[in-house]
């Protein structure tokens, strides 16, 4: 999809609607595009949109700059807010997340200060009620959330760590243990920017600085470094009725020719199918 986005970012496989939802951050801007191709919706939201998921009830779950909400594609508008986050920071905004297999909406925070970034950043689990509970701390730029197959291992990234780590995780409770470094990376193997798991327990991730999508095995072993078509992939996601379909958002970065396909969505055939997706509990909402 050449869209040229500022920051694409969050693409979500809707398998009841065949299509892929996913966010500008730098413009605001939620989209909806059919994998048939046919169709493309845009909707510019004000509060912006960093990242979302998908909810039982058919919504989106998503994360503004302080803020969760619970949107309606198919009204096109904010339905309630769940929680807010960090709101009286502005010198941090919500980031990456994802729906775990606990049925909470998982998301983290970044400083956004870019020239003196701290690890003031925090990861957070979120409740269809709207408890916030905060679980992991001194980040920098929280990312790359991902689980295991079986919902036992949570994989998460600091993109500015810049490190990837994996905790043991119980999916009746959301509670984290046993933490262990996965890898430590740098600009020229690739900062950890958003992440997915396949089938067999490896993690996909967009090497951001390094314009690679980085395969890693459940144990740290780089498997393969996929060099990938623009400079900065931003995310991938396992797609289609059979998973197969690995789609990546990437980002435009300033001062990109105009020809360039940068911030564009790109689509490739896995040789192994993606993790299901999880969906946020709001059947009672």
């Amino acid at each position: 999809m050449d869209l040229r986005c500022d920051v694409a970012e969050s693409p979500v496989y809707d398998d009841r609607r065949n299509c892929l939802f996913f966010v500008d951050i730098g413009r605001g801007t939620l989209h909806r595009a059919d994998l048939s191709g046919a169709d493309h919706i845009e909707w510019s939201l004000e509060g912006g949109a960093c990242s979302l998921g998908l909810a039982w009830s058919g919504r989106l779950v998503l994360a503004q700059r302080d803020r969760i909400v619970l949107f309606d594609p198919e009204s096109g508008a904010i339905v309630r807010q769940i929680a807010a986050i960090e709101a009286d920071r502005p010198d941090t905004r919500l980031n990456d997340s994802k729906v775990g297999p606990d049925g909470a909406f998982w998301v983290g925070t970044m400083h956004e200060v870019a020239v003196d970034r701290r690890p003031i950043a925090s990861l957070y689990r979120v409740t269809p009620t709207g408890a916030v509970e905060r679980k992991i701390e001194n980040i920098v730029c929280s990312n790359g959330l991902a689980w295991s197959a079986d919902g036992t291992v949570l994989f998460h990234s600091d993109s500015r760590g810049p490190w990837i780590d994996r905790w043991r995780f119980d999916p009746a409770t959301g509670e984290l243990s046993g933490r262990k470094r996965l890898a430590d990376l740098d600009e020229a193997s690739g900062r950890p920017d958003g992440a997915a798991t396949d089938v067999a327990g490896n993690y996909w991730s967009a090497g951001v600085s390094a314009g690679v999508i980085n395969c890693f095995s459940p144990e740290g072993r780089l498997i393969k470094a996929h060099p990938f078509p623009v400079p900065a992939p931003t995310m991938p996601c396992f797609a289609g009725p059979d998973r197969q379909t690995l789609f990546v958002t990437s980002l435009r970065p300033a001062g990109t020719l105009k020809e360039s396909r940068a911030g564009g969505i790109f689509a490739a055939r896995s040789p192994m199918a993606g993790t299901p997706v999880h969906r946020f509990d709001d059947r009672r909402l």
